[in-house]
């Protein structure tokens, strides 16, 4: 295989695995992985086969069948629902939200859409490269790879690595259009470099309100990284809370003020699947018992979210007009809600008992069971068997739940103040970190249970906030939580709250005295300042369940203040449990490794240094101004031609190298006249001419030679000068 071919197969192997790595951690996600990797390696094999045989025109063909097919496919495996709503206006809507950035895993068929797409481009790509058309193999590569950046599911470091293999490709397609062979690698590698490591560092995203470029102590606050992710939640490391007011409630019970839920687990965070739809008037309640309850909601702050007890069944107020509903049963509204505007809700609460909810049975609805039992591929074995070993001998799933909120509130300690996980978050909370907040409980819950067959689902809003008058509360940012609900067939989502309340209370309560204290306005309204705060309540009410079951029904969190592994008042004032500068003993830590983006871009500069260095001939001067530094002895003649060898280099580093022609004594004569001394390099030449061209040279001769130009070599070197 001749140079240019090697590098074009290089680096379309490397833009390949850049977009092929993205879908395949789609289709890990949703546990499709091995028909994804066929899928891959059919395509491969039919390139490889393809291109031996048929001309251009046919693989095009092929490649327009290949998405045509996959695409039908996708369609075949949607269910009935979202066929229904799959008008032309639909698909070209979606089309433009996934190139604008609309993520894969928000797909309902995400597995589905990524083994379909992922042949077309595998094979063009490879069929092109096969018949040496290695520019547009690499545009082949290359539309797929920009599919997957904009989409939002390609991170830094594989869009470097695309970016790269791509551009290796181009290199090694003009290396062979123009003859030059790999003779040009080097300028390009520069030119790469440059590229990479301009865009990662002078990259710069802008933020929200909560959370700004540049955090007060570089964390994201809780509302940011929860209420306000939108359509997915990334689980990060450590952070701060906002103590600044965002609405007023006014409801006749507390409640947890739900804003969303997520469905589909991937590792490092939650997704939403599905897309909105208008809000039309009535919704549907829980299939079992309920009641009423009603809010009417202020905004105290812009605010982008819909706050509702769960489950909400009907919104009023302005923003009813352009509200809309997650399939998940969540309210979103359709713009931000100005300070001082009012909406109201009913919502209709479950009232199940622990004995309903013993007896509720496992008969789930197969759309609960597609969507709510869902883990990663590559969720790990020992995490099965943690939570299969907590479960214990659990006869029902609520008795399931109740174990493993009992456990993690017990064996693990409250913090926000955390390294962010550097794998998948529930395996790094449960077996390498004895410290976390709710986003990491309510994960690990989730799936401690879905490991057991048991629905469950990732939810976030707010808590019930401070109490200020009769039933009023003020919810802060500082409110904002993660909780878990659990799926209950004939009762419909309960909730369950596995982070300790009391070390948490105490860090809210903490932050809002230090705001209080420091002249912050924005935290109370009027006749609020120095109100009760009750975050949570430590009791039931008529007609819900009872409280010492270990169920968490709306508006009560049975986590007790009396954790014997909480981490107490400073410390939870502080962020509680090991930072991440300190090890599991107290003791400091190993210093973290950089992330592979750094890591990546480092050596990318790493490469394009070296590269611009053998370009400008600096690798070339320093290898042989080392190799000038000693010689090994051989014979007398042997060592005269290397002690003047090893001259011309010192002279060359000094002067200018040796002209076409010119003859050695000529070259030193016209550059080294008054510089070491003339009679010692004449000398040195001399001894070179007899032993290249005359008689030889004598041993003692030849000792002088290289004893002088050693001497020569030390003056010439500071290091050496200064160490001698």
């Amino acid at each position: 295989m001749d140079g240019s071919r090697a590098l074009a197969v290089v680096g379309l192997a490397a833009l390949t695995w850049a977009y092929v790595s993205v879908l395949w951690r789609v289709t890990d996600v949703v546990g499709g992985s091995v028909r994804f990797a066929a899928a891959v390696a059919v395509a491969l094999g039919l390139a490889v086969v393809v291109g031996r045989v048929v001309g251009v025109r046919v693989a095009v063909g092929v490649t327009a069948l290949l998405v045509a097919a996959g695409f039908a496919g996708y369609l075949l495996t949607l269910p009935a629902s979202q066929l229904q709503l799959l008008t032309p206006d639909r698909i070209i809507n979606d089309t433009i939200a996934l190139l604008t950035g609309l993520s894969i895993l928000r797909l309902v068929g995400a597995g589905t859409w990524a083994t379909a797409i992922v042949p077309a481009p595998v094979f063009l790509s490879w069929y092109l490269a096969v018949r040496r058309r290695y520019g547009l193999a690499a545009a082949a590569g290359g539309a797929a790879l920009a599919l997957v950046v904009l989409t939002g599911d390609a991170d830094g470091a594989v869009t470097l690595v695309g970016v790269v293999g791509a551009a290796l490709s181009g290199a090694a397609s003009t290396a062979e259009r123009h003859g030059t062979g790999l003779r040009q690698v080097d300028v390009v590698t520069v030119v790469v470099a440059a590229m990479i490591v301009a865009a990662a560092t002078l990259s710069v995203v802008p933020g929200a309100a909560t959370s700004p470029v540049l955090p007060d102590r570089d964390s994201p606050t809780a509302e940011a990284s929860l209420v306000e992710a939108d359509d997915s939640v990334e689980v990060v490391g450590s952070i701060r809370l906002s103590p600044s007011v965002r609405f007023r409630v006014e409801s006749e019970r507390a409640s947890y003020w739900q804003t969303a839920s997520y469905d589909r687990y991937t590792g490092d965070g939650w997704v939403r699947t599905g897309e909105a739809s208008a809000y039309e008037g009535q919704l549907a309640g829980p299939p079992g018992e309920t009641r009423a309850l009603r809010q009417l909601v202020t905004a105290e702050d812009t605010i982008s979210v819909l706050p509702a007890a769960w489950k909400p069944v009907e919104v009023s107020g302005d923003v009813a007009t352009d509200a809309s509903v997650t399939p998940q049963g969540n309210l979103r509204p359709g713009r931000s809600l100005r300070p001082g505007e009012t909406y109201g809700v009913r919502s209709r609460v479950p009232t199940a008992d622990p004995g309903d909810l013993r007896r509720a049975g496992t008969d789930y609805p197969e759309r609960v069971t597609d969507a709510y039992l869902q883990l990663p591929g590559s969720t790990t074995d020992r995490v099965r068997e943690l939570s299969a070993e907590v479960a214990g001998d659990a006869e029902t799933p609520y008795d399931k739940a109740v174990a493993i909120e009992r456990y993690l509130e017990s064996e693990k300690q409250y913090s926000l103040s955390v390294p962010a996980p550097s794998g998948d978050v529930a395996d790094t909370f449960l077996f390498e970190r004895e410290a976390g907040y709710c986003t990491y409980y309510a994960t690990t819950m989730v799936v401690m249970l879905r490991s057991q067959g048991v629905p469950a689902r990732f939810a976030t809003g707010y808590t019930p906030g401070e109490a200020v008058g009769d039933d009023e509360r003020v919810v802060r940012g500082l409110d904002s939580h993660a909780w878990v609900e659990v799926y209950f067939p004939d009762v419909g989502w309960i909730r369950f709250d596995p982070t300790p309340s009391g070390p948490r209370e105490t860090a809210e309560t903490a932050r809002l005295t230090e705001a209080r204290q420091g002249g912050a306005t924005d935290v109370d309204v009027a006749g609020t300042n120095g109100s009760e705060t009750t975050p949570s309540i430590q009791g039931g009410n008529p007609g819900e369940i009872d409280v010492s079951e270990g169920v968490t029904p709306v508006g009560v969190n049975v986590s007790s203040n009396e954790n014997p592994n909480t981490t107490g008042t400073e410390e939870s004032r502080q962020g509680g449990g090991p930072g991440p500068g300190s090890g599991s003993d107290g003791g400091p830590s190993l210093p973290s490794l950089p992330s592979t983006r750094t890591l990546l871009v480092g050596v990318a500069a790493l490469l394009g240094v070296t590269a611009g260095a053998y370009r400008t001939g600096t690798v070339e001067r320093t290898a042989g101004l080392l190799a000038a530094q000693f010689q090994r002895r051989r014979d007398p003649d042997t060592d005269a031609v290397r002690a003047y060898r090893r001259l011309a280099v010192l002279l060359e580093r000094r002067y200018r190298p040796r002209r076409s022609g010119e003859t050695p004594r000529g070259y030193v004569e016209s550059v080294a006249t008054g510089m070491f001394g003339g009679d010692d390099v004449e000398q040195v030449v001399e001894l070179y001419e007899r032993a290249e061209y005359g008689h030889g040279v004598s041993a003692a001769e030849a000792d002088e030679a290289v004893a002088t130009v050693d001497r020569l070599v030390r003056s010439a070197t500071p290091i050496r000068r200064r160490f001698r």
